[in-house]
């Protein structure tokens, strides 16, 4: 894979516009945005651009694991623009454009530690089918009032009344009111990027939304979310406010998810979860079966952090197992009530914290792994799973990363190195966490004897 040369129609574009920069970006492991930026001049004349390989794998405290895991000379990639992903930036004062890159190693392959390249690992198997997965990413996230010291803990923006959101108040329409100015501002950021959103709502939590993406073509829309997350920061610090896409920003609160719906279509658009006559085929029940055998190895890229597990709380519609279910919000896996054409399985383990692409590749090459080895899942389950579900998966990131550690699923979907690469980065973060001493702590165990 070598540089490629700009389309005639996007160069002319980027001159009409009057555009300055161009941002090469690409996502790291935790989907934060990275890259480098060239003058649109140079872009359009193709100018390479070189980035160290190290940088999708950098610990979200900025520091990185050993040389081992990404080449003892620290080498290179080449970024690579996706022209199809190439947008104006919205909240540039100046005209100033965006294009997601793919990272690619001097022989001309997909660099293994970006994520990006790990979903096209897991869609290649499917091309190998002649299929396409069809998802709908389901986002929640906070909106705070302006936050800027890590010891204080969140709170919602002042509103019109001059009162903050106590919480629970749940598919109302005044919040929506109230933050009008931000969120036709993310509408018009999602037009230019071409983020296609369908359904919005207020959640449970205090100043907590959900918005939901339309679905497509799995890679389109880990870009989008991708630029989605991007977006609900980027204009929440136009106007003074603090987008948290934590798993758990507030004790006693409901946490974010990030929900998957995963379908998946042959050549002819047809969808394989359903038979010809309508009911469930074996390749649905071996995608879902997939998902109930390798996930628990999978969690860390559903679940990245510490405070992610913090989400999994009884009640508050985080179910922390692999049992399956139809219109059932207890379970991890449901399945929504549709017609042949619609069937899908909805993942609801990833948090609104998860890498998208990772998340993404995790869950479809699950469910890949599934149907390959003809695997069948559980019996469905019926009635509120909560009342006396046992947890199936891991309780912690450390519990999580050990069982990633000791499964094959991670090094069969995406590779050796990405896997020892990825709990390399979880090993120098956890490291650095359990080094902390919390407020918690100090208030109760400061006191005892």
């Amino acid at each position: 894979m070598s540089q490629a040369t700009i389309p005639a129609d996007l160069a002319e574009w980027l001159i009409q516009q009057n555009v300055r920069d161009v941002e090469l970006a690409f996502a790291d492991v935790h989907g934060f945005a990275r890259g480098k930026t060239l003058p649109a001049k140079a872009f359009i004349k193709g100018q390479p651009l070189r980035i160290a390989r190290a940088v999708p794998i950098q610990s979200c405290i900025g520091e990185f694991p050993d040389y081992r895991y990404y080449g003892e000379h620290d080498p290179d990639v080449t970024l690579v623009p996706d022209f199809a992903t190439l947008r104006q930036v919205p909240w540039a004062k100046t005209p100033r454009a965006s294009v997601i890159c793919d990272c690619v190693d001097h022989d001309g392959s997909l660099a293994p530690l970006a994520p990006r390249s790990a979903l096209k690992a897991v869609l290649a198997r499917y091309a190998a089918f002649g299929w396409t997965p069809v998802v709908a990413p389901e986002l929640e996230f906070y909106i705070f009032a302006a936050h800027g010291d890590p010891q204080q803990p969140f709170q919602p923006p002042t509103l019109r009344s001059g009162r903050r959101e106590a919480g629970f108040d749940s598919f109302s329409f005044s919040s929506l009111n109230d933050l009008e100015a931000y969120f036709d501002d993310l509408y018009r950021a999602c037009e230019m990027l071409g983020i296609a959103t369908d359904t919005f709502v207020h959640e449970m939590g205090p100043s907590q939304f959900e918005i939901n993406l339309k679905h497509g073509d799995a890679l389109a829309l880990a870009d989008q979310t991708f630029l989605f997350k991007t977006a609900l920061k980027e204009i929440g610090n136009r106007h003074g406010l603090s987008v948290v896409c934590m798993a758990k920003p507030l004790p006693g609160q409901p946490g974010s998810s990030m929900h998957l719906h995963q379908s998946v279509v042959d050549q002819h658009g047809d969808n394989v979860f359903s038979r010809a006559d309508g009911e469930a085929s074996e390749t649905f029940y071996g995608f879902i079966a997939g998902l109930q055998r390798y996930l628990p190895e999978l969690m860390p890229l559903f679940c990245p952090s510490p405070n992610s597990y913090r989400r999994f709380v009884k009640g508050m519609a985080a179910p922390v197992n692999l049992s399956w279910g139809l219109d059932n919000r207890s379970v991890g896996l449901r399945v929504p009530v549709s017609g042949p054409e619609g069937r899908r399985v909805e993942n609801r383990l990833p948090g609104c914290d998860a890498n998208p692409y990772l998340s993404l590749a995790a869950s479809l090459g699950a469910g890949l792994l599934g149907i390959e080895g003809r695997l069948q899942p559980s019996e469905p389950a019926t009635g509120n799973v909560f009342k006396s579900e046992r947890a199936s998966l891991p309780n912690t990131l450390d519990a999580a990363c050990e069982a990633m550690a000791g499964g094959d699923a991670a090094a069969q979907l995406f590779g050796a190195e990405f896997s020892a690469a990825y709990l390399a980065v979880k090993e120098v973060e956890l490291t650095h966490y359990h080094s902390q001493i919390t407020p918690w702590e100090r208030q109760y165990l400061g006191l005892l004897a």
